[in-house]
């Protein structure tokens, strides 16, 4: 059983979207800073938190997770860009294969390294294909994987990588322009990957205010989510846009 999985799913069945906000263990406010931080994401329109980052300096995921249950209610989902970030206490674990990308070790090497973790922990899991797209700036996922993304003029190619990875049996498929990115993921490539699959779709990585988010979800996402221009602004916290139903349009 997985619960949040299964709600991620009803809702792309109702054309209800999601709103995730992303913490970075890294950057992520310690103390009472922290609590509040907390607070202003359980007054704004997300419905989801993710935790995780590309790089992690200090062994603070189960601080971050602690912080987040003491003052949000809703579900809480583990991003992990290693196996030290797989920990005990959140309602779902995102087990990211970087699709995109041809290296082994993020495609089956860390997995290995992480699986009797969350079996022990017994975590529930939601196998996700992860495909980086991005012509640029280098971002923090691409430079730490070691992989190229998928060019932005190239969209068949991420609708392939997705097909495949559905085919393969990942249940989730993530599009990331990646954290800190200058764009967001093209809306034609979000539509174009939504056309060709059927699992549910998350789109992240340079969504900046509620028009990058509304663009995502018309395009097809089902869970958009928000990390960067939360971080750098908190207050882009109150003017993110309400999750609700929202018909999917091929951007023209």
């Amino acid at each position: 059983m997985n619960g949040w999985f299964d709600g991620l799913v009803e809702a792309r069945n109702r054309g209800h979207k999601r709103l995730a906000v992303l913490l970075d263990p890294d950057t992520f406010p310690v103390g009472q800073a922290g609590a509040d931080h907390v607070a202003r994401i359980a007054a704004s329109a997300a419905t989801d938190v993710f935790i995780g980052g590309s790089l992690l300096e200090r062994g603070r995921v189960e601080d971050v997770l602690s912080a987040v249950r003491a003052g949000w209610s809703g579900p809480v989902v583990l991003f992990p860009g290693s196996p030290d970030q797989c920990v005990p206490g959140a309602d779902a674990i995102l087990l990211l294969s970087l699709i995109s990308g041809r290296n082994p070790d993020l495609l089956i090497g860390r997995h290995v390294e992480a699986a009797l973790r969350i079996r022990r922990q017994a975590l529930p899991t939601v196998p996700t294909g992860y495909l980086l797209v991005g012509d640029g700036p280098l971002s923090a996922a691409a430079y730490v994987s070691g992989t190229a993304p998928l060019p932005e003029g190239k969209p068949g190619l991420a609708v392939a990588t997705a097909v495949a990875g559905e085919l393969l049996g990942l249940r989730a498929l993530y599009l990331d322009a990646g954290s800190g990115a200058g764009r967001p993921v093209p809306a034609g490539t979000v539509a174009a990957v939504r056309a060709a699959t059927s699992v549910p779709l998350i789109v992240g990585g340079g969504l900046r205010d509620a028009a990058d988010i509304e663009r995502a979800w018309a395009a097809g996402a089902d869970c958009a989510v928000v990390g960067t221009a939360v971080e750098a602004d908190p207050s882009v916290l109150e003017r993110l846009p309400r999750a609700r139903a929202v018909r999917t349009a091929i951007p023209g």
